[in-house]
């Protein structure tokens, strides 16, 4: 009599049972999906688009579902109107936060973190479109994001000081270093000042700056273009973007060894030669 059990396979992974989120119908902000590029859109206008204790879950929650989603290969996440994001809302986060005790307070600050590590986590790049205000758990996200289009009006600030907190929030001091540098992160944590357009774009923080007018259109743009790409692929230089941080340089030659090996597996790979011999462009399908 054989009694060896079968291993039990999540269904959500096995092949053709992914979680389309194409119609997923967004409570807290506007959800919208075209040509598989996914746009975020901050939709309080008349505050700054600031977050509250249920958009940070939401998204926490989006995000996470965005690991086994087949119908989206890229992301855009930009606010409404003329600003990105406030941070978090003062009198619906804030304020009933001086009213906590440390085992609430700590539940908070995990899930806000949760929300950082669900970004990072999801395979598809992240373009963030940052007109305005992008301040608090805001630049946060925008740091989170894997590209970043600002404009000349664009004010990012890490202001966690300016209210009493340290800049350690949300993996700032982990991340933002790695983006412009531990001296300009440094400054930009413990002053809590803004950032602009022209200093974020020449530190780093930016990819490029575009004009208010046509922020969103590019910031698309740039996101179907990666979404037309080997969607399998570019979320393992997305993994590995991120892993390699805690690597040691022979650690991650061998990972991306492994990693690339992998990739030559899929059909992208083989289209992308026949596309060559063909001398047409390959047309990726994430496979």
């Amino acid at each position: 009599m054989n009694n060896t059990t079968e291993p039990r396979v999540d269904p959500a992974l096995t092949a053709g049972n992914h979680q389309p989120l194409a119609n997923h119908r967004a409570t807290h902000f506007k959800w919208d999906v075209s040509e598989a590029v996914a746009t975020i859109t901050l939709n309080r206008p008349e505050r700054k688009n600031p977050l509250t204790f249920e958009s940070y879950a939401e998204l926490r929650d989006l995000f996470g579902r965005l690991k086994y989603a087949n119908d989206v290969h890229a992301v855009v996440l930009v606010g409404a109107g003329d600003n990105f994001c406030s941070g978090g809302d003062v009198h619906e986060i804030i304020g009933p936060l001086v009213r906590l005790k440390a085992p609430e307070l700590l539940m908070f600050t995990r899930m806000t973190g949760d929300l950082v590590k669900a970004m990072r986590a999801c395979p598809q790049p992240i373009v963030a479109a940052i007109d305005g205000v992008c301040a608090g758990a805001g630049a946060i996200m925008a740091m989170a994001s894997d590209l970043r289009l600002g404009t000349s009006r664009s004010k990012t600030a890490f202001l966690f000081n300016r209210v009493g907190l340290a800049g350690c929030d949300m993996g700032a001091c982990a991340i933002l270093p790695r983006i412009i540098g531990q001296g300009r992160a440094s400054e930009l944590l413990y002053t809590g000042r803004s950032m602009s357009g022209e200093e974020g774009e020449r530190w780093g923080f930016f990819n490029r700056l575009c004009t208010s007018e046509t922020l969103l259109g590019d910031a698309s743009a740039l996101a179907r273009d990666i979404a037309a790409g080997p969607t399998f692929a570019n979320g393992i230089t997305k993994t590995m973007l991120h892993q390699e941080w805690a690597m040691t340089i022979e650690q991650a030659i061998e990972a991306e060894a492994q990693a690339q090996a992998i990739c030559m597996l899929t059909e992208d790979f083989s289209r992308a030669y026949h596309a060559f011999v063909a001398k047409s462009k390959p047309r990726f399908e994430g496979n």
